[in-house]
């Protein structure tokens, strides 16, 4: 049977030089229809991905990425790249278990160049492409998508630095829609805001024409694009911004006309130096809601595609994300030198509400989570008291700046890391599962984790009267119930561990919110007659090493729980301890993440996978048990 549609015809991108300027339109207009169907149907990057159809149709249409070289940045931004690329017929189970990831995939297919999801890293590593296929003489093209204020972010400019200094082509193309998430803040955006507001810009058409009409053909186009420096009067602004480090500019232009942008991208090829191609693109297009809101569609989670309403269960408890942004204003209230810090996650993290009744104590330093960390070790040296509310995936790149200067310096910075562990189907790229193992070896540095809404509380409130650095983790998911332990919640004491309920055949020695799988897998083992205890270690740094060594002295079975690698991880820092206490760990069983990725998928289904669900960590604990007699 012959396709009802030009999507569902694509094999290849080959076939779209066959297709009619028309008919490129209505493929657009159908890439739309389906991403729109998918998302609705189970979330995932909605808005940022309708704007670039027309990009990656023309993008596409004019280079051969078969050979050729195309990095997207950021990665979430490939929907309409993965269909155009032989994986229409898969899209239905785009981010689900065993289906399509939402983000470039080499696995997937051989035009996923790299696996990304974070910021910044197109220009690097297309440049690296660059000077690799020129040394060993393949004749490539290669081009970089950066988008959604990715340019800002320091690895972006640090490449552009040295971009400068290549001799061969290579174009970025700069998908500008004046957002990330939120808004963009800073001076490159406030740049490129000047120039979308310039007269001549409101003609895009003419700004097209004007620069195809400078841009010479044949041998000579590398010595005339250097000597084109009045002709381009809409691009002043760019001029200054880009052609300052030494790469041509050109724009903008609208990114939704594609026959203009075809003409475009054949003469930008031939350009023998690096150049920018500036296009302008709606995010949202086509969807008159995501249009509107931008920002909440930028990833939402399963919604009516006719109104855009949520169609998602309610919720029974609040989210870590919802129970953080109350905590924090009320921490506000009480405390008037707090203030918070995002990497242009303010929705993420939860800190709209902060933002809107502090808006002189909170900061959006944009996609630049290493500025943030400097920044926030100056606001504490200052004598104010910094709170970095960022993803535990996202904390990684800072590390150094954690280490230099909040760390070596003793700084009173607060990392609270939403997102921690296992994130469901976002996957790989943005599961936070590996901060404990770089943190713990941060001397000085405090390391919590709470195991429900009110420990959170408590943890914040710890860390905004320690005199040092100190992180608090917590997942994606729903809080769970309170701990079952009468009377309020203890406060939050370094290196101490609360005990939720005592046993004498084995022990759940827990960190963080996977608690709550340990407390039913105690419940599964107690009605088949066995006496299990359950403890919520609170911290992995200092460690409740007096309790420690009590449980290891009894002889009886412990299983340390975490939803984090297990290599350097919580029950890591356990075994070190007992060690350190010429204790041996005989009885210690480390139940974490597994040392490999774990692909997309929900996040009960990933805890299945890593044996950190009930069943398993009950299964887990019995066998040791049984063994142990």
């Amino acid at each position: 049977m012959e396709p009802d549609n030009l999507l569902d015809s694509m094999i290849s991108p080959e076939e779209l030089r066959s297709l009619s300027d028309t008919e490129l339109s209505t493929l657009a207009d159908e890439l739309r229809e389906r991403i729109i169907e998918s998302v609705s149907a189970h979330g995932g990057h909605l808005a940022s991905n309708l704007g670039v159809a027309e990009l990656a149709i023309a993008l596409h249409y004019v280079f051969d990425f078969s050979s050729d070289r195309l990095l997207w940045d950021v990665g979430h931004q490939c929907y309409a790249h993965k269909m155009l690329t032989g994986r229409c017929k898969q899209f239905d189970g785009l981010r689900q278990g065993g289906g399509l990831s939402g983000f470039p995939d080499p696995k997937e297919s051989p035009y996923d160049l790299f696996a990304t999801g974070h910021a910044g890293t197109a220009i690097s590593s297309a440049l690296g492409l660059a000077w690799g296929d020129h040394h060993e003489n393949r004749d490539t093209n290669v081009v970089a998508v950066v988008g959604d204020a990715s340019i800002a972010n320091g690895i972006s400019l640090e490449a552009l630095n040295n971009l400068a200094v290549l001799k061969r082509q290579f174009l970025v193309v700069l998908n500008d829609n004046s957002m990330a998430i939120d808004r963009t803040r800073g001076g490159l955006a406030y740049a490129l805001d000047r120039v979308r507001l310039t007269d001549a810009y409101t003609g895009l058409k003419h700004s097209t024409e004007n620069i195809l009409h400078h841009l010479p053909l044949g041998d000579e186009i590398t010595d005339a694009i250097r000597n084109i420096k009045d002709g381009l009067k809409t691009t002043i602004h760019g001029r200054q911004v880009f052609e300052a480090l030494g790469l041509g500019y050109f724009g903008p232009v609208d990114g939704h006309n594609i026959p203009d942008l075809i003409r475009l991208l054949r003469r930008l090829a031939k350009i023998k130096h690096p150049v920018i191609l500036h296009v302008n693109t709606v995010k949202g297009r086509g969807c008159q809601y995501a249009v509107e809101d931008p920002r909440g569609f930028h990833s939402p989670s399963a919604f009516n595609a006719t109104n855009g309403k949520s169609v998602t269960k309610s919720k029974r408890r609040p989210t870590w994300t919802s129970a953080f942004g109350e905590t924090i204003l009320q921490a506000g209230k009480n405390e008037p030198k707090l203030v918070a810090i995002t990497a242009a996650m303010p929705d993420g993290t939860g800190l709209v509400k902060f933002r809107e009744e502090f808006p002189d104590r909170y900061i959006d330093v944009g996609i630049n989570e290493s500025h943030a960390m400097v920044l926030a070790a100056g606001i504490a040296k200052s004598g104010m008291k910094p709170l970095v509310a960022i993803y535990s995936t996202f904390m990684q790149r800072a590390m150094d700046q954690i280490f230099h200067d909040v760390c070596l310096q003793g700084l009173n910075v607060i990392l609270c890391m939403d997102r921690a562990g296992l994130v469901g189907s976002d996957g790989a790229v943005h599961h936070g599962t590996m901060d404990i193992a770089m943190l713990r070896s941060m001397p000085g540095i405090t390391l919590m984790a709470p195991g429900d809404a009110n420990e959170l509380q408590a943890a914040l409130d710890l860390a905004i009267s320690l005199d040092g650095p100190s992180a608090i983790r917590y997942p994606r998911e729903e809080t769970p119930e309170p701990l079952p332990v009468p009377g309020k919640c203890p406060e939050f004491t370094p290196g101490k561990a609360r005990v939720i309920s005592e046993g004498t055949d084995g022990t759940f020695l827990c960190y963080g919110s996977i608690i709550e799988n340990a407390m039913t897998a105690a419940q599964q083992l107690t009605a088949q007659g066995l006496s299990i205890g359950v403890v919520n270690a609170r911290f992995a740094k200092p460690l409740d090493t007096t309790l420690i060594s009590q449980l290891i002295a009894t002889g009886k079975p412990i299983v340390t729980c975490e939803d984090h690698a297990a290599t350097g991880g919580f029950g890591t820092a356990v075994i070190e301890a007992a060690c350190q206490m010429g204790l041996s760990a005989a009885n210690v069983r480390i139940m974490g993440l597994p040392d490999r990725f774990i692909s997309h998928a929900s996040r009960d289904e990933q805890l299945i996978e890593a044996g950190l669900d009930a069943p398993n960590l009950a299964k887990t604990l019995k066998e040791m048990i049984a063994n142990s007699q």
